[in-house]
């Protein structure tokens, strides 16, 4: 394959073959096709392999099965972005299902703005949901921007972006294995990024749904996303082996004052102005609660031997 213009689309996946035959299928079917998925099973039982090689059995284009038998979702990336090919990597994630202009759009965007990443919205769908429980996932889960292309400064996940390997000096490996378990491993590696000065690009067109169910649809799992992802703005500020410890306080002293002022409107707000506003103000307030409290043993674990069962 040549690396000129290849794009490899990569999709890590832990036990969900329903997510992942959606995710493929959507893959298939892109107005602009990847020259090679790979598909990384990060289960050390191998439970998606035989499944896969059916996808693949009669795909119209490559796809590979990579297995890393070590849980962890940076250990899963990592094993990703060395088997991929390609000089652009386009990641979705496994409870995801890209639009058909999907790849499209993220490869049209990298080339008009010259910025070596791209990130998409992210529309989460959640069946069945309760009012409130879907207003919270949708603050949660879903990614928005501006109607069209912009620069961006901030839109740090890895499921529906774009890499250019050949504008991005990637750390080896690309995300921090302490992250295995608690996440935020798209958060350190673009933060990285953008203090080395890459610029990120905002695709308007790049459209992926999120197929969110099951426990994450759940009240603990939700509130505990809320706490990881307040930590993250604190952890944030301790990059590289450096603490930036005036923005560290900055952070905390911003979260007490979330955590005490949206905690109290909280209820308020759920009565008077409906379910989004009281999810609103409940997320903030958690989110506070995650930047006082940022120390990574009080981070709640997600992935790795945390998500074995």
């Amino acid at each position: 394959m040549s690396m000129a213009d290849s794009v490899s689309v990569l999709i890590p996946t832990f036990r969900r073959p329903l997510g992942i035959a959606r995710a493929v299928g959507s893959v298939l079917a892109q107005t602009r096709l990847p020259e090679e998925i790979v598909i990384v099973d990060n289960d050390p039982a191998a439970s998606a392999r035989d499944f896969v090689e059916d996808l693949a059995r009669d795909a119209r284009l490559p796809i590979r099965y990579i297995h890393a038998s070590q849980p962890g979702v940076a250990n899963a990336r990592n094993a990703g972005f060395a088997a991929a090919n390609g000089r652009f990597i386009a990641q979705l994630d496994d409870d995801e299902a890209a639009r058909p202009e999907w790849l499209e759009a993220l490869l049209a965007t990298r080339e008009a703005m010259d910025c070596p990443v791209v990130f998409g919205p992210v529309s989460p769908l959640a069946l069945g949901a309760r009012p409130m429980t879907r207003a919270y996932l949708e603050r949660l889960y879903a990614r928005t921007g501006p109607e069209q292309d912009a620069p961006r400064t901030r839109d740090w996940g890895c499921g529906n972006s774009l890499i250019d390997r050949a504008s991005v000096s990637l750390p080896d490996p690309p995300f921090d294995v302490r992250t295995n378990e608690v996440g935020g491993e798209d958060d350190l590696l673009f933060v990285g990024l953008q203090e080395a000065g890459i610029r990120f690009a905002w695709s308007a067109r790049a459209d992926v749904i999120e197929y969110v169910g099951g426990n994450r649809a759940r009240w603990p799992h939700m509130l505990a996303r809320s706490f990881a992802y307040g930590q993250g703005a604190s952890q944030n500020c301790i990059h590289g082996g450096r603490v930036n410890l005036p923005a560290l306080a900055g952070w905390m002293v911003v979260g007490l004052g979330q955590a005490v002022v949206f905690g109290l409107a909280a209820l308020p707000a759920r009565l008077m102005g409906g379910a989004q506003a009281g999810a609103a103000c409940l997320d903030k307030a958690v989110q506070g609660i995650g930047k006082v409290f940022w120390a990574d043993g009080l981070a709640p674990r997600f992935y790795g031997a945390a998500s074995r069962g």
